[in-house]
């Protein structure tokens, strides 16, 4: 795999850590959720920020 200049490294960065912010607060949400359907709602969306920031992640190794 290609090295990431600095630019891309920036923006990379910034990803990893909007998508970590997001699965925060989601799950955030989803804890002071009543109604079980936008719990889950909540819920789902967290877990698909956590798995892209994963997927982001395994750009830095």
């Amino acid at each position: 795999m290609a090295t990431l200049n600095q630019v891309e490294l920036q923006n990379l960065r910034h990803l990893i850590g909007a998508h970590d912010t997001s699965y925060q607060k989601l799950n955030t949400y989803a804890s002071q959720c009543v109604d079980p359907q936008i719990k889950q709602m909540f819920t789902k969306a967290a877990q698909d920020a956590l798995n892209t920031k994963q997927k982001l992640l395994t750009f830095l190794n």
